[in-house]
């Protein structure tokens, strides 16, 4: 079973599924700004419900919104959308980085406290308690790294995250950026005792390094290429490159495909022309990306490996 955020589902009906997609973003700081537009909830469940079905028009009939805590996570407002659209969603507990996520709290209480059990045990209590008064479980544990370091607030959430994910056997994604500390992430969940087959190391398509890819594949984790059609941090065609060259050398197991696309901004939204980004959206795998695998050679069986069998694999 697999915790959605209407419940238990059994693995086997999880079905084509998207690793990585957020509803709903909210900067920390984002309530601070009086002057943003405030949509409310029913706005934005009319607008995530549209997309929702798109989506499940192409065969999606479960996607994952690893918001962490401090990102403007919604689950009432994911839980609505499950509702109205038909589609499993299942949420995060967990952290984000520290250079854009709210790190002042566990910063300070460091000076005074174990906080690695202290956050541990906040992600234990959604976990098994759930969210607040929502009764929403999270299906999984995010956790975040910035680019080329990993800072001691950021090392103590993922030991967190570790140890959170080895008291409930709930599985972990992560963030990472430009490619990078996907090793030492990995390093620290299995310092932990974490069973690295349910550790998807996300965004990993920002890179195109393959000697970094077989490093972290060889230790048995999953990859996120999960950034598609996000071209401003990694062009297309590097991922696809990227994606090719280990799907052709026997990685299709242990890869997984999404977008890292946002529907909705609490706050202002993103000051970017639509055409500087026009393929950022949930649709695109279906309707561009996949179609050059195919074109590549790259099977129907590889295919549903990575948008069927692999996530099932990760949270069974």
């Amino acid at each position: 079973m697999v915790q959605t955020v209407l419940g238990p589902v059994p693995v086997d009906e999880l079905g084509i599924t998207l690793m990585h997609e957020h509803l709903l973003i909210g900067w920390p700081g984002w309530e601070y700004d009086a002057a943003a537009p405030r949509a409310s909830l029913s706005e934005l469940v009319t607008i995530c419900t549209e997309r929702m079905l798109e989506i499940k028009a192409l065969g999606v009939r479960t996607l994952v919104d690893p918001c962490p805590m401090d990102l403007g996570r919604d689950v009432e407002l994911m839980a609505r959308v499950s509702q109205a659209s038909g589609v499993h969603i299942v949420c995060a507990t967990g952290l984000y980085k520290e250079d854009q996520g709210s790190p002042a709290y566990f910063k300070f209480r460091a000076r005074f406290a174990d906080v690695t059990s202290e956050i541990r045990d906040a992600f234990v209590l959604e976990l098994t308690e759930g969210i607040g008064s929502s009764g929403v479980k999270p299906g999984l544990i995010k956790a975040a790294t910035g680019a080329h370091q990993v800072t001691p607030y950021e090392e103590m959430a993922l030991r967190a995250a570790a140890q959170a994910a080895c008291a409930t056997g709930v599985p972990i994604t992560t963030h990472t950026e430009e490619g990078t500390m996907g090793r030492e992430q990995l390093d620290i969940f299995a310092a932990e005792g974490v069973d690295l087959r349910h550790v998807v190391i996300g965004h990993s398509c920002g890179s195109a390094d393959l000697r970094y890819h077989v490093e972290l594949l060889d230790r048995g984790c999953l990859l996120g290429f999960d950034r598609f059609g996000l071209e401003i941090l990694q062009p297309d065609r590097l991922r696809l490159a990227a994606l090719i060259g280990l799907l052709g050398v026997g990685f299709a197991k242990q890869i997984v495909l999404s977008h890292d696309s946002v529907w909705c901004w609490r706050g202002r939204p993103l000051p970017l022309p639509e055409t500087m980004l026009p393929h950022w959206k949930p649709t695109h795998l279906f309707t561009n990306i996949l179609p050059r695998l195919r074109d590549a050679g790259v099977s129907e069986d590889k295919i549903e490996t990575m948008l069927v069998a692999n996530p099932r694999r990760f949270f069974s």
